[in-house]
């Protein structure tokens, strides 16, 4: 399972992600962390400064430059800033970007500002324990729907002098790392895709719903976009990936979908078709099409 960078979903990429998919709505909940021999513990408790000390707002524990904690400081200062190259390189994910270009970079530019946009001005990091070349800060970060705050982990693992925050893990890290910079767009894909066949499970039960309330009878997009049942960015590729359609029958009592992925093999590989059994059952289908609609 991969573990990418944002709040809610993958689509707000840099991704739910680009995942930081894995660090604004990732990490666990934690409770306060207890000192062990040979660990270097900085409390949840409010500690002064001390003179080898950096500044932080919203820090509640001195921070050392370059330590784990300001590894994270500076994190969400690059990504709130769009410095998404320089907060990348701060994570486990650098094999996957180190190779883009700055005009393979943007194609993630919608999906990477996403993210900037949810990060607070202020992250208060509350504590970091340090056990050899492994490190965890706990800080206050948004909860899945971005409406309060929660208390999360980061974990950290020191390479050479430098502490890099760590997005992946495992298996995950491992595939990470084979396929380079081929990583986001191979997860953009597949988050596309997982999408696609949920939005057209969400066309099945919003025509469902239309159809109670109006005899039977099934409808257009714009209608069920007008009636509530449908997010409007279903009516362009921007933020989804993928084009949407809707073929209605002549009676209106019967209906297919389409998704189809608005640019083959970088938004999505796979098309899928959502259509009714003689019961009127809904199935959703999908392969590679080549980029083009399943008819049938």
């Amino acid at each position: 399972m991969r573990i990418l960078p944002s709040f809610k979903s993958l689509n707000q990429i840099l991704y739910g992600s680009l995942v930081l998919l894995g660090l604004l709505a990732g990490g666990c909940s934690v409770a306060e962390p207890k000192a062990s021999a040979n660990v270097d513990t900085r409390s949840l408790v409010n500690k002064a400064e001390s003179a080898n000390s950096v500044s932080s707002q919203g820090a509640t524990i001195p921070i050392d430059p370059n330590g784990p904690a300001d590894t994270i400081r500076v994190f969400y200062k690059d990504l709130r800033e769009k410095k998404f190259r320089e907060a990348i390189f701060l994570t486990n994910l650098k094999p996957a970007i180190a190779g883009l270009t700055d005009t393979e970079l943007k194609d993630f530019s919608l999906d990477f500002e996403s993210i900037a946009g949810q990060v607070p001005a202020e992250i208060q990091i509350n504590g970091e324990i340090i056990s050899g070349d492994q490190a965890t800060v706990t800080a206050n970060l948004p909860n899945d729907d971005g409406d309060k705050t929660e208390l999360r982990t980061i974990k950290l693992r020191k390479e050479g002098d430098i502490w890099v925050i760590l997005l992946v893990e495992g298996a995950a890290e491992t595939q990470m790392k084979k396929e380079g910079r081929n990583y986001f767009y191979s997860l953009r894909i597949e988050t596309h895709e997982d999408e696609a066949k949920k939005m057209l499970e969400r066309i099945s039960k919003a025509q469902l719903a239309h159809s109670l309330q109006n005899g039977g009878v099934f409808t257009d997009m714009q209608t069920l976009i007008a009636e509530g049942f449908l997010p409007d960015d279903i009516k362009t590729s921007e933020s989804t990936g993928y084009n949407y359609a809707i073929n209605l029958g002549a009676d209106k009592i019967k209906y297919s979908a389409m998704a189809t992925p608005a640019a083959y093999g970088k938004s999505g590989k796979l098309s899928f078709i959502l259509q009714l059994d003689a019961k009127g059952i809904s199935h959703v289908g999908g392969k590679d099409n080549g980029g083009k609609p399943i008819s049938r």
